[in-house]
């Protein structure tokens, strides 16, 4: 499946701007991560794309996100690396995360919230206007950032990354897509 066919098949399922937005964002830094770590970018992009792809059918029962989207790429003949990748970011399925790419699935989810977040938190409110050491310091603030997430988060460093790394990469991603964000 290509990307152009991907977005079709997402834009026909989830109807809240918000989510189609975050699977954007989580496909530009999963593309940017694919290249700065020399992977497959067309199968890390396509897997950040489509990964919240049954979030409107499973109404937000996480007992069946991820199993949902599953059978819903499995009837359009996606690759099985991004449909495992995909069941492994919900914690709740019980999925281990074998493969980079699932690892960056799972550490790439939360991450343009705490970027969106912390643009709230700046004079302006554009992304454009942070830095990562900015991400660092109120990732690092309590109360700023939900902690399960921040723990999430914090396992880029099983891809070998610092936080300040990874906020690099994910904030040069989420600039590079700003305009499309809204």
């Amino acid at each position: 499946m290509n990307r152009d066919r991907a977005l079709e098949e997402l834009k026909a399922r989830l109807t809240d701007d918000k989510r189609l937005q975050h699977s954007i964002a989580v496909e530009a830094i999963m593309r940017k991560l694919a290249k700065h770590l020399h992977a497959e970018i067309e199968i890390w992009g396509l897997t950040g794309l489509l990964h919240d792809i049954d979030l409107d059918i499973v109404e937000g029962d996480l007992n069946r996100h991820g199993l949902v989207a599953a059978e819903i790429l499995e009837g359009l003949s996606v690759d099985p690396t991004v449909i495992y990748s995909i069941k492994t970011h919900n914690p709740r399925l019980g999925y281990q995360r074998r493969r980079k790419l699932d690892k960056a699935l799972y550490c790439c989810d939360h991450l343009p919230r705490l970027i969106e977040k912390c643009a709230l938190s700046v004079p302006g409110k554009s992304i454009s206007g942070l830095d990562s050491d900015y991400l660092v310091q109120k990732f690092n603030e309590d109360g700023f950032f939900n902690e399960p997430d921040k723990e999430q988060i914090a396992t880029c460093s099983e891809l070998g990354l610092t936080l300040k790394e990874f906020f690099d990469i994910g904030l040069d991603a989420m600039k590079e897509i700003e305009y499309k964000l809204g």
